[in-house]
């Protein structure tokens, strides 16, 4: 057989735990079609590999890619950090269906709660698909990497209830929302999506549609993924800590859909450990009753960037609500204003738990000033700036902003970048009751680079000795691809897709996150390439060679039953007892 590439003299970590070993890869028509110490044919193209590791392509399932996918080819930065399949549509955020009257709301939706430009959505995009089948069409194109899709609650309810979308719905209107979960997914979706999160807000500040639905909606919707070939229910259910009513919920969707259900995120540093723990109960009450619920956890230290000019991070603090719903002249006046700014303060002081690093004004990092006032204090803690003025750091905070007419980018630190806070992520990645990712690329585009977890976690697990590389490349790959029920990919094994990334296990890494101006209408997005990535392979074609893109657009669109394998509660648990070894 002639081999269109051959991968030769690196380290094969297959994706299954087990241990590596040294072989060559053979690849033709896109698949791995031999593995072994010598390759008995020639190739078309030869990748040296020489010190270095193969491993399967990352698999990213939680992204909000909807928009980017039809204006960005390179699907970037995310094929850098090696990752070769994503999933979008996540948290019920999707742009499909699309009534004809819904495009300007999803479109403010969109912007507000997942920060993706509203200038580039609105020029970026046609806008004109009206079905989940139509949208999955036009995605359906040569791309950097395989792309796979859910079916997203608030858009389907806005086409079916339109400007009624904040009430409870009727017995119809549900059923109507039926048709169209049941429509898309028999289009390729790989399942339904959802959010009773109450930091997601649309375009006008109040809660996005699905927090509208009550739990027989909800609990309808799961019902229709039953008897379909779609493979996972998800949810942001914004949860502190274990609630029994919502682990109830999400019991039952898991149970109604006969899916598996993963929910995000669980943010984990050592300080917070004990809380993290306590949060998977919910998975342990789901199980009791034969359900099977998952948490998603961003296994990074979160360095998070935030701007008052678009607060929607910011916007979950206690009180802030509303005021950050604000138009922004209204919103920039009121934090000008000596007094009104005052309430904010002690509202947002008030918080406890995982959002109280937000209100730390004055470890916040200066990282960018659009005006001669501020952009010498680049570099500068809102700390050291108001020890200088003689004002409080929330002062500080908002003169420096408002001088900046809000665009003021400000860096929190790293939230938990310590041994003792990385040894504790380690414990949660290898929890049966826990999946590795939430990514969020393509969304909070000025403000997270969470895009980055899957070479940041590896550089850690190397600076720590967090757990050996074949686990972690595990829980980057198979565990992922298997939930999904991703029929042949996350794993090296002949007869298997060639989704490969090759990389050099002593450097890999982040590389450094700079400021890009080349959405669509020129807005900015934060992106960073990777260190220590030489090759990353899509269905046997190289998309990315030495850290920068080719030309290369070989990945397909997933779709479910045509790509996936069956994924039910009775298959997941039969899969499970398999691997534990039990009857």
């Amino acid at each position: 057989m002639s081999l269109d590439l051959a991968i030769r003299g690196g380290t094969v970590i297959d994706g299954t735990g087990g241990p590596g070993h040294r072989a060559d890869l053979g690849i033709a028509d896109g698949r791995i079609v031999e593995i072994g110490p010598r390759l008995s044919d020639a190739a078309a193209r030869t990748i040296d590999a020489t010190g270095l590791v193969v491993a399967p392509g990352f698999v990213d399932i939680h992204t909000h890619l909807d928009a980017a996918v039809l204006w960005d080819d390179t699907l970037s930065p995310s094929p850098l950090h090696g990752v070769t399949t994503v999933i979008g549509g996540n948290c019920g955020f999707t742009v499909a269906p699309l009534a004809p009257e819904a495009r300007d709301y999803l479109l403010a939706m969109l912007a507000r709660v997942e920060g993706m430009p509203a200038e580039s959505l609105a020029t970026g995009l046609d806008w004109d698909w009206r079905t989940t089948a139509e949208y999955l069409d036009r995605t359906d194109r040569p791309l950097a990497a395989n792309t796979g899709f859910l079916v997203g609650h608030s858009a389907i309810r806005r086409t079916v209830m339109g400007e009624r979308s904040s009430e409870p719905a009727t017995p119809a209107e549900v059923e109507a929302m039926a048709e169209l979960v049941r429509s898309g997914l028999a289009a390729g979706g790989l399942g339904f999506s959802t959010s009773t999160s109450t930091t997601h807000h649309d375009g006008d500040g109040r809660p996005v549609p699905s927090r509208a639905a009550d739990r027989s909606e909800i609990i309808a919707l799961c019902q229709a993924v039953r008897d379909t070939a779609a493979t996972v229910v998800e949810i942001s259910p914004g949860v502190e800590g274990f609630d029994p009513e919502l682990a109830e919920l999400m019991a039952d969707m898991s149970l109604a859909a006969d899916r598996p259900l993963n929910w995000n995120p669980v943010i984990v540093d050592a300080a917070t450990e004990p809380g993290g723990w306590d949060r998977l109960l919910m998975s342990d009450a789901a199980a009791e009753r034969g359900a099977e619920v998952l948490a998603l956890t961003i296994p990074l230290a979160i360095t998070a960037r935030h701007c008052l000019a678009t607060p929607a991070v910011l916007a979950a603090l206690p009180g802030w609500e509303d005021p950050m719903a604000l138009p922004h002249d209204q919103r920039r006046e009121l934090l000008a204003d000596q007094v009104r700014r005052q309430e904010l303060d002690r509202s947002a002081r008030s918080v406890k738990m995982r959002l109280s690093h937000l209100a730390d004004w004055g470890a916040y990092v200066i990282g960018e000033g659009f005006s001669s006032h501020t952009k010498p204090l680049e570099g500068r803690t809102v700390g050291e700036v108001a020890a200088e003025r003689g004002v409080s750091p929330w002062d500080a905070l908002c003169d420096i902003a408002v001088a900046d007419d809000l665009r003021t980018v400000l860096v929190s630190s790293a939230n938990g970048a310590d041994r003792a806070d990385w040894e504790a992520r380690a414990r949660f990645w290898t929890d049966d009751r826990v999946v590795m990712g939430a990514s969020d690329a393509g969304a909070h585009l000025d403000q997270l680079d969470f895009f980055t977890y899957t070479t940041g976690s590896l550089a850690a697990t190397r600076e720590f000795g967090l757990l050996s590389l074949e686990e972690h490349i595990r829980q980057l790959t198979d565990i992922p691809a298997r939930l999904y029920g991703i029929a042949g990919r996350g794993r090296i094994a002949e007869g298997w897709h060639a989704d490969l990334v090759v990389f050099d296990p002593d450097t890999v890494a982040p590389g450094p996150v700079h400021t890009r101006y080349d959405l669509p209408a020129g807005a900015g997005r934060l992106y960073g390439e990777a260190v220590g990535v030489a090759s990353v392979i899509v269905n046997g074609g190289e998309v990315v060679t030495d850290g920068r893109f080719t030309d290369a657009r070989p990945g397909h669109l997933l779709r479910a039953g045509r790509d996936t394998e069956p994924v039910t509660l009775a298959t997941r648990r039969s899969t499970h007892n398999s691997q534990q070894g039990a009857p």
